[in-house]
Parts: structure tokens; sequence; C-alpha cells
């Protein structure tokens, strides 16, 4: 059995990095929880995988870079950076051609080699911010 850092790794490269959506349900159980979901997220596998499919087509080139991880038992804490170009809408944002540069930690539980708890934390208004959709203070909307 995989360790639970080598799983969270091996989701990163095949799922976010190679964009084999469906590779991963090897990495996660069918019935996990993510407990900070998207706006919309169903639950379970099926949800992760959309969520997923949403953002690789919005940021068709998006490629992850875990920075530091660590690991205990069944938990790990990754704390990663993404990269993309925005090409089609993404949360009510019309496609901007922007370069984003993102930032989070993920905590996940690994249970008998696949991913069963997950928790991201993204910086979701930096994110905003970069896409023109939220100004930054002392800034007009849209402008950079």
């Amino acid at each position: 059995m995989q360790e639970p850092a080598n799983v969270v790794r091996g989701f990163v490269e095949e799922v976010l990095n190679q964009g084999h959506i469906d590779a991963a349900g090897q990495y996660f159980w069918e019935d996990m929880v993510e407990q900070v979901p998207f706006p919309g997220q169903r639950p379970g596998l099926e949800g992760l995988k959309d969520v997923v499919r949403m953002m690789r087509m919005a940021f068709p080139d998006m490629h992850w870079r875990i920075e530091e991880q660590l690991a205990e038992a069944d938990r790990v804490v990754t704390r990663f950076e993404w990269t993309g170009t925005h090409h089609e809408a993404f949360l009510g944002v019309p496609p901007t051609g922007r370069p984003v540069r993102v930032w989070g930690i993920v905590i996940d539980r690994v249970e008998a080699g696949r991913i069963r708890e997950t928790r991201i934390i993204m910086d979701m208004l930096g994110l905003m911010m970069q896409l023109g959709a939220i100004s930054p203070p002392g800034h007009a909307a849209g402008q950079s």
C-alpha cells in the first residue's frame, strides 16, 4: 500500500496536472467527503471530478506544484501553488485571458490507500482579484 503522501502526490500529477480525471477513483473513495466544497459541488467522487473538469476547462494549462508536504499517520498536509491562464468562464467570471497564480493548503485523510476526506483552503479572493472580478482596495472594478 502506498504511503499517504504518495497518494496525494499521485493525484496532483495524474489528475490535476495531466488531466486524467477518470483516474481520480484510484486516489479517492467513491463516497469521499469534501469538507469545504466549491459552490454547487455535488458530494463524493463525482462532485470532485466535476470541479476538476470545471477548473481544467477554465484554465486548460493549469499546473499544480507541491511546495511543502507534511504527513503523520493517516493525515497529509500539502501546501501548493497552481498557475494557469483563464480561457473559459470560471465561477461566473467570463474568460479574461489573464494568467493566475494561486496558493493554498489541503488537508487529506487517507484510508486504505485512498483519500477519504479532504479540506482545501485556497486563496479564492486573490484569484478573483487576479481575474478582475474583485477590486483590490483603492481600485475600481476591472482595473489591474
